[in-house]
């Protein structure tokens, strides 16, 4: 969603998923919706090859990267003493390391141009506060290292005009929101979830994009280091009802 957000307002767009056919039709999509120019390609986050040359390759046919958005994720739910190595690993390589690594070459093309840029990276209410259904300890300690790692970057690359941000989205309508749910659930739980959000309702895909696109536009020249909240108010409301 957010690439075509950015298309529609004339950016060149790279979509990049280990689902490469998925990837392209975006990439299509994007072209209908006014992107400049549009790629999609096959790169799984969590091998630095693929990254490597995903973006090398992004260089070649559009230029220098200017804008980054990295949200690959995986939410694999578990309890910590029931959750297997493998599991931990395969969130963290994702969700943190994917973020690493898309970001590490992303930087490199940036310092090269001169030209400054725009990052965002993809957090969670998960980083700040733990989910009242649990389960979630794998993933919102990924998400809790990507704000981490949004605020050294921010700090590290601000001398070259480069800007990092992380998105804290709460829950919207994708498929990963209803990931962790049984089928036959996932009715109730919406109508649970529109009585406990202040504003009563799920954000839609284009609500948490519009956000993102702000701050890969020169509309937030001066927002570094921050965490920008779309959760329709979840992260304001305490807990207790007093």
């Amino acid at each position: 969603m957010t690439a075509l957000r950015c298309a529609r307002r004339g950016d060149h767009i790279a979509v990049l998923d280990r689902d490469g056919d998925a990837a392209r039709t975006v990439a299509q999509e994007a072209l209908t919706h006014g992107a400049k120019s549009s790629i999609g390609m096959t790169a799984d986050v969590t091998h630095e090859i693929e990254v490597e040359d995903a973006f090398a390759h992004v260089n070649e046919t559009m230029g220098p990267i200017w804008g980054l958005f990295a949200n690959a994720a995986v939410d694999h739910g578990g309890l910590i003493h029931e959750l297997p190595l493998e599991t931990w690993n395969a969130v963290i390589a994702t969700n943190l390391t994917g973020v690493f690594l898309s970001c590490k070459y992303a930087l490199r093309q940036m310092l090269a141009a001169c030209s400054g840029g725009s990052i965002v990276c993809a957090s969670s209410p998960g980083a700040s506060v733990a989910f009242s259904a649990g389960g979630a300890g794998a993933y919102s300690a990924s998400k809790g290292g990507v704000s981490a790692l949004v605020r050294c970057m921010a700090i590290d690359y601000a001398m070259h005009g480069i800007r990092v941000n992380a998105i804290v989205p709460g829950a919207t309508e994708t498929k990963l929101m209803w990931n962790n749910v049984p089928p036959a659930r996932i009715a109730g739980m919406r109508d649970q979830l529109h009585k406990e959000i202040p504003l009563g309702r799920i954000a839609a895909p284009e609500e948490p994009a519009n956000a993102i696109a702000w701050l890969l536009s020169d509309d937030s020249s001066y927002v570094t280091g921050s965490e920008l909240v779309c959760d329709g108010g979840v992260l304001a409301k305490a807990s207790i009802s007093v």
